[in-house]
């Protein structure tokens, strides 16, 4: 059911069982007695804007999905949801290119939400022009991009490992979210073949702060420890959503290849 159109009392208490929380606990937390908690999630009692609020908060709800929470309950949504290209985020743009430039020589990219490409560094443009152009229409979708035949699957070493890798994290992002787009991306990616005489056997990946993915390109072998980051208290459903995925260099060798694609103007 879209949340939406889902009763506040039916959210609230979905996202209560998400974040793993009793009743008591969560009563605790926001100040209100288990009693009255009980009455929202039964639907006997009706929220407050600033309860549908103080609840969102302390369960960490996604902004997107607090609007959500807000019309459930008969307000109007609090958080404006605007392009990266809107006028009112021209400063956050700029911080954001600042960023990717920063980070260069080594490659540094931003998505939304659906794993879109929203804007990139020089080092990743270099990468993209060793995949299918079809690949590079617009939108770009990184994690289709990566495990495409046609993409940078040939490339990558324990592709087996770094697919299961993938769609583990995507899984768990669609069956947090509901989202119907992050659902069909799943199935799409799942159904993608392995390039041929790839080893089926995932050999398990390190799935902690960083990740490792070693490519074998053009320009010699480039080893990463992949990070994802996200925005800093934003107030924008937009910024809230938007991820920046740095790839650091796992060893000198790659560094050095880095540096002298730099030096070259990353020219391929």
């Amino acid at each position: 059911m879209d949340s939406a159109r889902a009763p506040f009392g039916r959210l609230l208490r979905q996202g209560r069982l998400r974040a793993g929380l009793s009743q008591l606990t969560l009563a605790l937390q926001a100040e209100v007695s288990t009693r009255h908690l009980s009455w929202l999630e039964t639907g006997r009692a009706q929220p407050s804007r600033a309860m549908v609020l103080r609840l969102a908060e302390r369960l960490a709800v996604p902004l997107r999905e607090r609007n959500a929470w807000l019309q459930a309950a008969g307000y109007a949504p609090l958080y404006a949801e605007r392009t990266l290209a809107d006028p009112a985020l021209a400063p956050a743009r700029a911080a954001l290119e600042r960023l990717l430039a920063a980070h260069e020589p080594w490659p540094a990219l931003a998505v939304d939400r659906h794993w879109n490409l929203l804007a990139h560094n020089r080092p990743v443009a270099v990468l993209l022009g060793a995949v299918a152009p079809a690949l590079r229409e617009p939108p770009v979708n990184v994690l289709r991009l990566s495990l495409h035949p046609q993409g940078l699957a040939p490339m990558i070493e324990q592709l087996a490992g770094w697919r299961e890798h993938v769609l583990a994290r995507l899984a768990r992002q669609a069956s947090a979210s509901g989202d119907p787009v992050l659902r069909a991306l799943l199935a799409e990616l799942t159904a993608l073949p392995l390039p041929p005489g790839t080893a089926a056997d995932a050999e398990p990946l390190d799935d902690a702060v960083a990740v490792p993915l070693a490519l074998n390109t053009p320009w010699g072998r480039l080893a990463f420890l992949t990070t994802v980051t996200v925005f800093g208290a934003p107030h924008d459903v937009t910024l809230s959503e938007l991820a920046i995925e740095t790839l650091l260099p796992a060893d000198e060798a790659t560094a050095a290849a880095l540096r002298q694609l730099q030096e070259q103007g990353f020219s391929p």
